[in-house]
């Protein structure tokens, strides 16, 4: 008898996306910005180091780069940053360097020409470079001058950090504390009375997504009042509806939804209640996932994964799609009047800014020509006897039959709008190359579904195609169906791409996130290794050809699961954890106690930590590092690698010198591209 053909040798399809394509691409578009006729956001240089400037959009479409090198627009703040600059009308822009962490002022040109003078320091030069840093900053122009709003964190020499609210004078530089004594702070938000600060905080051992509190402070005499949250709730984002009334969002109903309160805390109400979520985690500081329109309208984002543009009004509680052709939103959104602008992304096309006119009329199409995400169906909340809207409301005939005509013309309105698309984070995209993603859903635990996004690989062999199991940080943070050049590189070459939503992922309600809860190590690599599994019950992955790559918490699942099952051919890690008592006895403080939610008490550490099961661990593995990392220690990757060399199972470990947490040079983007593309083709042979 003839012996059995062994299985196909894996050859990669040629593909018109590089190692460099990819590096390139790395522009990250955020934090957009606009005033009348103008545009500003942030954006990366991978090209020049890495380093961030703000771009800046005239009102005749003409493109500015506002900060020229050696300039870097990064705050450092809770270590992940967040917003780093601010427009304050008439003098320029105020924003955090990277460098020494003081802000600065960048002054419009003398004579009126593009770009700015060279920038001046705002803020006072600490004892040593980085100790005090600014974010979440926020403009007020009132009674009693000219202000900006900021979240100060200071480093003291004992390690020790602290964090307050400060209001400083761009042009004399007078820094007044305002609030102090919680541990973190976000969204420092002036009454347009000037009169109070409406501010999140939250303390240790709590993170954004767990527990915060809205507070407000009257200025005059200092006196707050908590007017949303507590351990058990997360509150986001307030907005100021009027001098006495606040937008926010909170997760009280289980999902992040819209609600309206009075500051004295007397009445709060749910503005749409719905299974959805219409926020994310605040990793970052300074974003704003909805906005306020010149005519009291709130355009707002809201879906699980993708989160799609619509418009709410408050008052009759109508939510509309926005006829745009993006089909998902990252949260940033800022309006003057009826002019938006947000970051949008659409089938085969990356992540953008764009620029919205709400007001398009019928005959103002919206631009584009792909399909946008939303139903496109009106859809009035439920006003339930209970709801606090229905107890006041007028309800003789006269009265209903004007509210409901109103939520016809104010949902009319809000169907078609005119969006312009600035710029995109890749220029040229070779669409024939591109996977289309496809949301999935399967079973892992009992009773729960598990939510990932396919990307099909191109011409997949027959049997089943090699696939990569992604695995995204955070561990609360979540995938999209943004466009990746990452993925493409790989689905163009034949290799198939899942991005999973495992367990403790955000965007699918509280309860989901909660399964993480004292179950890191768990819940994340149950819900991997289901999706490995998934694929191949689905015949859509050879069985022998499936890896699984993930960065930072992403990487310690990445690290977790080899180690729990043979399903996986190789890992891929960069800047994962391996071990829980060092990282937490290093890490920076923002996460110093993420650890005690995540797994619990130190007694379970050695159960969990990948590093203490590395002896299980016998597929080939790829490390990848940079040196200059403050979130995960490098000794984390070099452990794991030296304890798996020492048993003799293949393993890589590279790294990167001045490389933080996230690979930013443009060579070291392509150097580990080009590694891990290697790796597989190894592993798939």
């Amino acid at each position: 008898m003839p012996p059995t053909p062994g299985p196909r040798p894996f050859s990669p399809r040629p593909s018109s996306i590089s190692t460099a394509d990819v590096a390139r691409a790395g522009r990250r578009l955020g934090f957009p910005t606009v005033l009348g006729g103008e545009t500003w956001w942030e954006e990366d240089r991978p090209a020049e180091g890495g380093r961030r400037t703000v771009v800046h959009r005239a009102a005749d479409g003409s493109l500015t780069d506002l900060l020229p090198a050696p300039w870097d627009a990064r705050t450092r703040v809770h270590e992940y940053g967040g917003r780093s600059y601010v427009v304050v009308p008439g003098h320029g822009i105020v924003f955090a360097h990277h460098a020494d962490q003081r802000l600065y002022l960048a002054r419009p040109r003398t004579g009126g020409g593009p770009g700015v003078e060279r920038p001046s320091p705002v803020t006072p030069e600490p004892d040593e470079p980085g100790t005090l840093r600014y974010a979440d900053l926020r403009v007020q122009d009132g009674a009693d001058g000219l202000r900006v709003w900021c979240v100060r964190e200071r480093h003291h020499h004992d390690a020790k950090v602290t964090r307050s609210i400060v209001a400083i004078d761009p042009i004399g530089g007078e820094i007044a504390e305002v609030v102090t004594g919680s541990d973190f702070y976000a969204s420092p938000t002036p009454s347009p009375d000037g009169r109070h600060l409406a501010y999140i905080c939250w303390n240790h051992p709590h993170m954004p997504w767990t527990g915060t509190e809205l507070r407000v402070t009257r200025l005059s005499d200092g006196a707050t009042r908590t007017v949303l949250g507590g351990t058990a709730e997360s509150v986001l984002a307030p907005v100021w509806c009027d001098e006495r009334r606040l937008y926010a969002v909170s997760d009280r109903s289980g999902w992040w939804n819209l609600y309206r309160a009075d500051i004295t805390g007397s009445s709060c109400e749910t503005l749409c209640p719905a299974e959805e979520e219409f926020a994310g985690p605040l990793w970052q500081l300074g974003g704003l996932p909805y906005a306020v329109l010149g005519d009291g309208r709130l355009a707002v984002l809201h879906g699980r994964g993708d989160l799609r543009l619509s418009v709410l009004d408050p008052e009759t509680r109508t939510l509309s799609d926005l006829d745009v052709p993006f089909q998902g939103w990252a949260p940033m959104l800022d309006a003057d009047g009826d002019v938006l602008v947000g970051l949008g992304y659409r089938a085969g096309a990356p992540r953008s800014v764009v620029r919205i006119d709400t007001t398009a009329g019928p005959g103002d199409p919206a631009d584009g020509h792909a399909d946008h995400g939303g139903s496109g169906l009106d859809r009035p909340a439920d006003l339930s006897p209970g709801d606090p809207a229905d107890d006041r409301a007028d309800r003789s005939p006269g009265a209903l039959a004007a509210r409901v005509a109103r939520a016809a013309r104010v949902a009319r309105a809000a169907r078609v709008a005119r969006a312009e698309e600035l710029r995109r984070e890749i220029d040229d995209v070779p669409a024939d190359a591109l996977p289309t993603p496809r949301a999935v859903e399967f079973g892992a635990a009992p009773g729960v579904r598990v939510h990932a996004y396919l990307y099909p690989p191109r011409q997949p062999d027959e049997g089943g195609a090699p696939y990569v199991v992604f695995v995204h940080g955070g561990p609360t943070g979540h995938a999209t169906s943004e466009l990746s050049l990452d993925k493409a590189f790989f689905t163009s070459r034949g290799i198939g791409v899942i991005d999973v939503n495992y367990g403790g992922s955000s965007g699918y309600g509280r309860a989901y996130r909660e399964r993480l809860r004292g179950r890191w190590g768990v819940t994340d690599v149950e819900d991997v290794i289901a999706a490995a599994k998934w694929l191949v019950a689905e015949g859509l992955a050879d069985p022998a050809r499936i890896a699984v790559r993930g960065a930072s918490a992403g990487g310690w699942t990445v690290m977790a699961a080899c180690g729990a099952s043979d399903v996986f051919a190789g890992g891929v890690s960069v800047a994962g954890v391996s071990a829980l008592g060092p990282l937490v006895a290093a890490t920076h403080d923002f996460e110093s106690r993420y650890v005690e939610w995540l797994v619990g008490p130190e007694d379970r550490y050695g159960e969990r930590e990948p590093l203490a099961r590395a002896d299980r661990v016998n597929c080939p593995m790829l490390l990848m590092q940079g040196l200059a990392d403050p979130v995960v220690p490098p000794a984390q990757s070099r452990a794991f690698a030296e304890r798996l060399l020492a048993r003799g199972v293949p393993c890589t470990y590279l790294t990167f010198e001045g490389e933080a947490h996230g690979f930013r040079r443009l060579e070291t983007r392509a150097a580990a591209l080009a590694a891990e593309l290697s790796f597989y083709l190894q592993i798939f042979r």
